[in-house]
């Protein structure tokens, strides 16, 4: 459990300096350089959540709840450095929440099962050598707007606090409904065709 924890904790590090270059250069640049975090993960094998959700087998709910955990306390350790940054990051990390919860929790999970459907379909060809849906996959849920509760995690601890205070209860609702959208979408293989999804 230690070893899963810390796999977990150095895959949100990775997650968390993607994001912090997606904050630094909010375009289709910072979205294409955040493909960095992902080819980190799966090249070192690490837990991140959306990369583990659409594999996991019965009885192991528990242990993807632990390498969501690891992955958000990795974020938080980024996000402590990124409060150093001379950068507006903590400005444009409020406007991706602020347009995060301008949406709505259900919208919000919808959406998120796109970005599930697309690691589970970006891992499933990194884990066989092949990056490139990975290396597209990642821009487009960015550009799509479709939430990755780790990215997500990252953004959402670089706001400042005055701004979690005032909004405490609908970040939480948002932040639950997109962890349960991303869980959907990376199962939907195994939902429609169980069969393509062993294979």
């Amino acid at each position: 459990m230690f070893y899963l924890f810390r796999s977990a904790f150095l895959a949100g590090v990775c997650i968390g300096i993607a994001g912090f270059g997606y904050l630094a250069e909010k375009s289709i640049v910072g979205a294409v350089l955040f493909a960095f975090g992902l080819l980190t993960v799966v090249h070192y094998a690490l837990k991140l959540y959306t990369g583990t959700a659409g594999f996991i087998r019965r009885g192991e709910v528990g242990q993807l709840l632990l390498i969501l955990m690891g992955n958000i306390i990795g974020c938080l350790a980024v996000a402590l450095i990124a409060r150093c940054s001379p950068m507006p990051l903590q400005e444009t990390a409020q406007g991706v929440l602020e347009g995060r919860l301008a949406i709505g929790p259900l919208r919000g999970g919808v959406l998120a099962i796109g970005c599930g459907f697309i690691m589970t379909t970006a891992v499933t060809f990194a884990r066989q050598g092949k990056n490139l849906p990975l290396l597209f996959g990642v821009p487009l849920f960015i550009m799509c707007g479709f939430p990755h509760c780790v990215a997500d995690a990252f953004y959402y601890l670089c706001v400042p606090l005055d701004f979690w205070a005032a909004h405490l209860g609908d970040i939480l609702l948002f932040y639950v409904a997109i962890v349960l959208g991303n869980f959907i979408g990376c199962n939907l293989y195994r939902a429609v065709l169980p069969d393509a999804a062993q294979s």
